[in-house]
């Protein structure tokens, strides 16, 4: 490798957000044609729904969970009542306001029509779109990226984490920007004779020269979005330092200072609760408490703007109804999807409930499927793409676009036709 071709990878592998993807951009003020914004928020591990939603109402939940199971409400440590069968974990308290506001929803026994019991192959599922098929190149939040209207910018759709995620590979430029208050620290190509500099190196290069010119364009436009927000930490009401409040606060500075981004993406670790899980208290509450107070926050600094954004928590499958002899539980199949924003059909647990008792289990051992996680998502996408079925069509190829037992998910829809326990 030569002293040219050596500086201009360190400078693309340096401080820059680098878009990735191949497609041009245009500037553009904003995306007006667009019905609103998405934010998506990935459970990587398995979070244990059944104790994050508890259908406490079900006689089979305390059988079969002696020591993690949730007490009903009023008791001590138990859940937060939702509808008099579901009540919500206590470590999400934070959350209750938005319930009380229908601004929250959640839909229970959702998951993939794929067995596999794999976090990689069903995180890979979940992010692709396409259930059972490794084959798929491209992840649906890209291809949603593709399909809104107007012209594209690298900040159209972003992720905060330490690498681009499968979710957002595509054709379409992205934005991976760092977690942490690194994400949106000045370095030295900032400095204009530096940045100078390393834009001659990259001039013989028409690849290269393009990628770099994007990559300052997005790094700038994220900079200049979130110096106002800096200052108003710096004065009080400063989120935590680290973690997902903090990085909460920051994506909802962003997104109120930069019309352009239309699409975002977080992912979360630590839910992989084998053992020592928990109940009120625990590995699970711990985890729960913060994600809670980020959502929360999240909801509350998007200010006007949260009103016309969706944001949805998913993870990729459950885990077991019987709690295993470690005091955790292990890979299992139905899960809750979380929906949060002004234009939920909140205050609801959407479900086809299926039941707990052995007959019902998913090959005996977990929660049952009966909503398709795709129809969750289509739903979801139908709100940034109104009266456009034939682009949803291809988000979710092989997908009924409008699927029969879809449940309602988003306000001015009838109400659901539930299934409960009698």
């Amino acid at each position: 490798m030569d002293r040219r071709t050596f500086m201009q990878s360190m400078a693309l592998a340096g401080g820059l957000v680098i878009p990735l993807g191949g497609t041009a951009w245009a500037a553009r003020g904003g995306n007006p044609a667009s019905a609103g914004k998405l934010i998506v928020i990935m459970l990587r591990g398995a979070v244990d729904g059944l104790n994050v939603v508890v259908p406490y109402g079900d006689p089979g939940y305390a059988r079969l969970r002696p020591t993690i199971a949730l007490a009903r409400p009023g008791a001590e440590g138990g859940v937060i009542d939702l509808d008099g069968f579901f009540g919500l974990h206590p470590g999400l308290a934070d959350l209750q306001p938005l319930w009380v506001a229908k601004k929250l929803a959640f839909v229970h026994a959702s998951g993939s029509p794929d067995p596999t019991r794999s976090h990689f192959d069903a995180q890979d599922y979940l992010e692709s779109g396409t259930p059972g098929r490794k084959s798929t190149p491209d992840g649906w939040l890209n291809r949603l990226a593709a399909a809104l209207p107007g012209m594209p910018t690298p900040t159209r759709a972003i992720s905060i984490g330490p690498a681009a995620p499968r979710i957002l590979a595509g054709t379409m430029v992205t934005t991976n920007l760092a977690a942490g208050t690194a994400g949106t620290r000045r370095d030295l190509l900032d400095r204009p004779a530096i940045g100078d500099a390393f834009g001659a190196l990259y001039k013989g290069s028409s690849r290269l020269g393009q990628v770099y010119e994007d990559a300052r364009a997005s790094h700038r436009e994220l900079m200049a979005a979130s110096q106002s927000e800096e200052s108003a930490i710096a004065y009080g009401g400063a989120p935590l330092p680290n973690g997902f409040p903090g990085d909460a606060a920051r994506l909802a500075g962003l997104m109120r200072r930069d019309p352009n981004i239309d699409i975002a993406f977080m992912a979360l670790g630590g839910w992989d609760t084998h053992a020592a899980q928990g109940a009120a208290k625990g590995q699970l509450a711990n985890r729960l408490a913060p994600l809670g107070r980020g959502l929360s926050v999240l909801a509350r600094d998007l200010g006007p703007a949260f009103d016309d954004t969706t944001i949805m928590v998913m993870s990729e499958f459950g885990r077991t109804a019987r709690e295993n002899g470690n005091g955790g539980t292990d890979h299992g199949h139905g899960n809750v999807m979380w929906l949060l924003g002004g234009r939920v059909a909140g205050g609801r647990v959407h479900a086809q409930w299926p039941g707990l008792d052995a007959a019902a289990l998913h090959e005996g051992r977990d929660l049952a499927v009966t909503t398709d996680f795709r129809s969750v998502l289509m739903q979801v996408c139908r709100q940034q793409l109104p009266h456009k079925d034939a682009a949803l069509g291809a988000l979710f190829p092989g997908m009924l676009v409008s699927p029969p037992d879809s449940l309602p998910l988003f306000a001015g829809a009838p109400a659901p036709q539930e299934r409960r326990l009698t």
